[in-house]
């Protein structure tokens, strides 16, 4: 079990390698939601082969080197990224973004808390003929958030070693639906479908890379292990690597299966429509891969959530500070199941709001990571008056100007189910890049903003 805190790593007890971030960020992407993100933008996009394969290959590179960039300052600081952020925010400031990334967690950990039991359903029904009920139901979601608590409460030794046999699995498992798609899909269909317009290529590109934005804050909790003398460039190529290896691949095969299956698109429950759509001896082991890809990822980000949660003050062990995002999510976990219908509408207001929350720390923390190499380990933990990273009244007013307006920026470019900002029908909100003019926002404001010294 990892004992340690938020309190930076010495350098002494680096020992990791940047090449275990490859079956991390694999990890972090095994979610059957982008076989129906990949099938929306053939259904409701319009886009061909061609384009969507454009879009899978863009998206990962984009979102995902992201986050290898801001990976960078864990490396430099030894400690996970919201901790850092009290050198950007001050101690008072921080607990505004930390805060506001922590509640975007909750949602997070729910949307998989949800697939997860969706797959554990799916394959009962398929193996043993067990109809879903309630009651199965709250056994099956407590039981996959059990699951999740514990992987995350030991930490990165046995993360790590769960995210590397996922890699295997999952490449196994892909071999196989690859293999009926070639066998099953009417490929002059495939090919014979015409362009769709540009712009939604460019929409496509922002919606798919949205979910890479939420593992940005999250990147230095992975990378606090490595040695500082690591080069930078080897974290960025394994997180858009390993990134890219899952996300191309589903996002093209949520594409090919819509061709013939066009509700795969629109489905409010896209776990067991595969179960449906695949024949049993690939849907299966297939939805056995998806129950493992969402405990992974759900463990991923309670591990990172734990340290949201020391960052903020609540004084308990790491392993039980993820201990409070479990019981949240199994109680929004209950009533997204019972309560909300509309799943996959759900699932996209969550990342539109979810980006514009993370983008706006983005770019303040980016900006601020291209003027400071390193940390002052004993001011990260002091959290009181005596901190070098108290500044003003525990306020950094330059980091906080810059990431209060980039927030409200990024609403004003936001459309979702029951909000619409002024600015949503502009050229990067109808694309869906409000989070990129919120992280571009931020940083520009954060750099022309003047500094005292100090801050």
């Amino acid at each position: 079990m990892e004992t340690r805190g938020i309190e930076p790593v010495p350098e002494a007890e680096r020992r990791a390698r940047p090449r275990e971030l490859f079956s991390t960020w694999v990890a972090a992407n095994i979610s059957v939601l982008l076989l129906t993100m990949g099938a929306g933008l053939v259904v409701t996009g319009g886009l061909n082969f061609w384009q969507v394969l454009v879009v899978s290959l863009v998206s990962p590179v984009l979102s995902y080197g992201l986050v290898g960039l801001i990976s960078i300052a864990g490396k430099r600081g030894g400690a996970p990224g919201m901790t850092l952020s009290r050198a950007v925010f001050g101690q008072r400031g921080n607990l505004f973004p930390g805060a506001l990334i922590w509640v975007a967690r909750w949602g997070w950990e729910t949307i998989n808390a949800v697939t997860g039991a969706y797959a554990g359903l799916t394959v009962l029904d398929i193996l043993f003929g067990i109809r879903p009920s309630t009651p199965l139901t709250i056994i099956v979601l407590v039981a996959f958030v059990g699951c999740t608590f514990v992987i995350s409460g030991l930490g990165r030794k046995v993360l790590n070693i769960c995210t590397a046999w996922s890699t295997y699995l999952f490449g196994a498992f892909s071999v196989l639906v690859l293999v009926h798609l070639l066998m099953a899909s009417d490929w002059s269909a495939v090919f014979g479908r015409p362009a769709g317009p540009t712009a939604m290529m460019v929409t496509g590109v922002g919606t798919v890379a949205a979910g890479g934005i939420s593992w940005v804050p999250s990147a230095p909790d992975f990378t606090r292990y490595i040695p500082r003398s690591a080069p930078g460039g080897a974290l960025v190529g394994y997180a858009v690597g390993g990134a890219g290896l899952v996300v191309a691949p589903m996002v093209m095969m949520g594409a090919v299966m819509a061709v013939s299956v066009p509700d795969l698109s629109s489905t409010s429950d896209p776990v067991s429509f595969l179960g449906e759509l695949l024949p049993t001896w690939i849907a299966v082991p297939y939805l056995l891969m998806a129950l493992v890809g969402m405990l992974l990822i759900n463990s991923m980000s309670m591990y990172s959530a734990g340290f949201t949660a020391l960052t903020l003050g609540v004084r308990v062990p790491r392993a039980w500070a993820v201990s409070v995002n479990a019981v949240i999510s199994l109680i929004l976990g209950y009533l997204l199941i019972n309560v909300v219908q509309n799943f996959i509408g759900s699932f996209v207001s969550f990342l539109s709001l979810l980006a514009v929350a993370f983008s706006a720390w983005i770019g303040v923390f980016g900006a601020d990571m291209l003027r400071r190499d390193s940390y002052d380990a004993a001011a990260l933990m002091d959290t009181s008056r005596t901190s070098a990273y108290w500044y003003h009244g525990g306020f950094a007013w330059p980091a906080m100007t810059a990431w209060a307006c980039a927030l409200v920026v990024g609403l004003l470019f936001t459309r979702v189910d029951w909000f619409s900002g002024p600015l949503a029908s502009s050229w990067p909100g109808r694309n869906g890049l409000g989070w990129l003019a919120t992280i571009v926002v931020s940083a520009v404001l954060y750099m022309v903003l003047p500094k005292r010294a100090g801050s």
